[in-house]
Order: structure tokens, then sequence, then C-alpha cells
């Protein structure tokens, strides 16, 4: 008796520090970032990285799609600046998907603008990052990309604070007036 309910209770513990791993930082941000795009009536937004010197991050906005989110440094900062300055963000965005420095780009396709999640339910779309020209797509199946489950979610937490750290710059611009 006093064994299965140590079991039992080992188990009840885990489960929170399970359920935990897989929490999503950017959960709230993404829908920060979707209402503050939807309220200023843009479906672009772009900003220089204040805490990494020559990173920009950028992001097209689908009201209730999709967001894709790209930060990475650019070998012509002023170039980025200069469009910036003229709310180019459009322009930003694409120069950051096409044209930044090798290694640099973080690539966020987030469906539905919800933030990261480890594990659609039913048959949702994944969201899917790209670090280091390696795509993961976040579908709950690590098996299928040959990963452990602790890679996995280790995986899914690192994708999970690059894109936390990518909205909250564009948050930070959005709420200062862009």
């Amino acid at each position: 008796m006093v064994r299965t309910l140590a079991v039992l209770f080992a188990a009840v513990l885990a489960v929170p520090a399970a359920a935990r791993a897989q929490e999503s930082k950017s959960a709230d941000l993404a829908k920060q970032l979707a209402q503050l795009l939807d309220e200023k009536k843009l479906d672009a937004i772009a900003s220089a990285d204040a805490q990494t010197p020559g990173s920009f991050a950028a992001a097209l906005y689908f009201p209730g799609t999709q967001l894709l989110v790209v930060s990475a440094k650019y070998s012509a900062p002023s170039l980025l600046t200069d469009k910036l300055t003229k709310k180019d963000y459009r322009d930003v965005y694409v120069d950051l998907s096409s044209a930044s420095i090798a290694g640099s780009k973080v690539f966020v396709m987030d469906t539905f603008a919800d933030g990261l999640v480890a594990k659609p339910k039913g048959d949702a779309p994944a969201d899917s990052v790209e670090r280091n020209a390696v795509m993961l797509s976040f579908d709950g199946e690590p098996k299928k990309a040959k990963m452990s489950d602790a890679d996995y979610a280790k995986a899914f937490q690192e994708a999970d604070a690059a894109y936390a750290q990518m909205l909250q710059v564009l948050i930070t611009k959005l709420r200062s007036g862009t």
C-alpha cells in the first residue's frame, strides 16, 4: 500500500514536470504581436535587435492563419536601417529571408500565430523552425526527425526561446510607435 502510494505520488509529480518542459514561452508573445499588428492595421513589422548589434527581426502576418518571423545578421546593416526609417518592413523581411549572413538566420513558421506548439492537437498543421540551414517541424513526432524524445524537447525549448526573443524585439518596436 505504501509503495503504491509512493509510485502514484511520484507519477503525479512527474507529469507537471514533463508538461512544463513543453510549455511555450512564445505563446503569449505571439498573441500580443498579432493583436498589436491588428490594432495598427499592419501585415509586416521589422526592427533592429538592440541586444545583438547587426541583427534584425522581421515578421509577415496573415491574420488568423500564420506568422512568419525571421531574425538574422545582415552584411550591410545601414541598408536595413534606411528601410526601417522608411517603414519598408516587408523589404526588410525579404532581405533577411534571402540575403542574411550565413549561419545567423532563424526562420519561424508559426501556424495560427499562437506561438510554437510542441505537439499540435488533432490534425492541426505543425509549426516549424529553420536554424543553421536545418528545418525542424514540431509535429509531436520526434521519431520522424530521427530524434529522441529528449532531443526533441531540447530542440523545442531552444527554438521557442529564440522565437520568444524575436517576438519581444518586434513587440518593443510596435509599442514604441513603429
